[in-house]
């Protein structure tokens, strides 16, 4: 992705440059990079089913303490 700013009549590179981080910033080209510089693997099949398990398990245990708790 290119970017290009040209530089107006009389205008100062300070500005000029101000111009070109506002672009590059509007374009939302850094954001994506960002995001892409730390890729989290997906988790495998095993792992999801196993999480999955652990859901339902810790749900049923809530359950059951909930109705074994003291009445408020």
């Amino acid at each position: 992705m290119v970017f290009e700013v040209r530089k107006k009549e009389r205008e100062n590179p300070q500005s000029l440059v101000h111009r070109f981080t506002k672009t590059v910033r509007q374009s939302g080209v850094l954001l994506e990079l960002r995001g892409n510089q730390f890729k989290r693997r997906a988790k495998s099949a095993l792992a999801k089913k196993r999480s999955a398990l652990r859901r339902v398990e810790l749900r049923i245990q809530k359950k059951k303490e909930d109705k074994l708790a003291k009445p408020k």
